[in-house]
């Protein structure tokens, strides 16, 4: 089947232009103003025109020609089944640090695809590595626009980082980077650090080179290698301890306080991880300028400590004395686990009726050395809770689970763990707001209130 007959219609939102015109699921759209279009940034690209003329293939077979005026260069409000229209590019690295290397066997298929793909590092926020990109392929993303791209650089060290990755192209990649600098593309850069590897001189190097591509390297992250116990037969790797830890947030400090003297910015941030390991207090609100890489997990601890604190100053007194004998429970990750509780305790403080148990999750599915919420199993929830004084509720963070929002990592779901320990789960948002309001069991505090006075 042609590229472009896998642009199938799977949804049309209500009352967009798409909708309007009467596109409907399972049209197929073969031309856009007389040009086929090979994925879904073609299809963006083509459709960024006042005039358009569909070639549509219709349920019954007939091929039909709708024509759109879209003055204010709207979405058409077009989901295709097939996202990305095109077949994803899977990833021609074999990197010391994977994370997919390192899965348990027999988890779903899906899990152990490595995506490497510049359209859903555009469209999704994914890292790619350039190393499966011609010149060619760079050219179309200057050439459509694709801005901000996300990169996983983890070292510019030509053959280190050829040796990091397991590919002989990873060399190439300041190259790229300067040609796609030279056209205003946006780049937000990823280090995955591993001790004694790509850390110490060449972290050094790494940031000179990336930093003197500013403002176009919009931002660096660095995050500490994460390790499970399914390591047979790869690169030797040691985890981050707190000394090694503190090293690392000692030297990047150094280089922040040189950047923001130099650009007015920081550029290059830690992953929230490198304080936890250190004992360290975790930056303030300000020190994050914007939370570019908050999705890498990086300032998600001082961003939600902001919000929940604006979301509690909203809440007098007399609103929280109204909570009454209501008992609640959180799962969290090991790494959390203090942050959690010191919201839950300043909650409790100021609300005498609130009981909350913090449960902090061992990882036994992926090993102990991985502690963080986003990669704890519904089976090690319903192993280490089953019995556990709960209260009425069970609540967890979004982030254990995959984006259909309803299945954990092990392919349980939230329904599975609700029968297993007898009690209702109830997802949170990563956000301070959203916290509060599932602690106290209410869609918003403003509403709340305003119900209670």
């Amino acid at each position: 089947m042609e590229k472009h007959l896998k642009a199938k219609v799977k949804e049309v939102r209500k009352g967009s232009i798409a909708d309007e015109a009467g596109i409907v699921p399972g049209d197929i759209i073969i031309k856009i103003n007389g040009e086929k279009f090979d994925d879904i940034l073609e299809y963006k690209f083509i459709t960024s025109e006042q005039e358009l003329e569909l070639e549509i293939v219709k349920g019954n077979g007939d091929i039909e020609i709708v024509t759109i005026y879209n003055e204010d260069y709207e979405d058409l409000g077009i989901i295709f089944e097939n996202p990305l229209i095109d077949t994803a590019k899977c990833c021609s690295n074999k990197c010391i640090f994977c994370f997919i290397d390192q899965l348990p066997k027999n988890m779903r298929k899906t899990l152990y695809f490595k995506d490497d793909d510049s359209r859903l590092s555009f469209l999704q926020g994914n890292y790619i590595t350039l190393t499966n990109m011609s010149d060619t392929d760079l050219d179309r993303i200057i050439k459509l626009r694709l801005s901000p791209i996300n990169i996983s650089v983890h070292t510019t060290n030509v053959a280190l980082r050829i040796k990091m990755l397991g590919n002989e192209n990873a060399g190439k990649i300041m190259g790229q980077m300067k040609k796609l600098a030279q056209a205003q593309i946006v780049m937000n850069c990823q280090i995955v650090l591993c001790r004694n590897v790509n850390d110490g001189s060449e972290l050094d190097k790494t940031l000179h080179d990336l930093t003197s591509l500013y403002p176009y390297v919009n931002s660096i992250s660095v995050v500490p290698v994460g390790l499970t116990a399914y390591r047979e037969n790869l690169f030797d790797l040691k985890p981050y301890t707190k000394d090694a830890s503190l090293a690392v947030i000692h030297q990047v400090g150094n280089w922040q306080k040189k950047l923001l003297k130099k650009y007015g910015s920081r550029i290059v941030f830690l992953a929230d991880e490198f304080y936890i390991l250190g004992e360290k207090t975790i930056p303030p609100y300000s020190h994050y300028e914007g939370f570019p890489q908050i999705e890498n997990g990086v300032g998600l601890i001082a961003s939600m400590q902001q919000e929940f604190n604006e979301e509690i100053e909203k809440i007098s007194k007399n609103d929280f004395l109204q909570i009454k004998n209501k008992s609640v429970s959180i799962a969290t990750g090991v790494s959390a686990k203090l942050f959690i509780y010191s919201l839950c305790n300043k909650l409790q403080s100021k609300a005498p009726g609130l009981d909350i148990k913090v449960y902090a999750i061992k990882n036994k599915f992926f090993g102990e050395n991985v502690t963080v919420a986003g990669l704890v199993t519904g089976q090690d929830i319903i192993n280490q809770l089953k019995g556990k004084d709960l209260g009425t509720e069970l609540l967890i963070p979004v982030i254990m689970l995959r984006k259909d929002r309803d299945i954990f990592l092990d392919d349980l779901s939230i329904g599975d763990v609700e029968r297993e320990l007898g009690i209702k789960v109830t997802v949170v948002e990563n956000n301070g707001f959203d916290f509060i309001d599932k602690v106290l069991g209410v869609n918003n505090i403003d509403s709340w209130r305003y119900n209670n006075v």
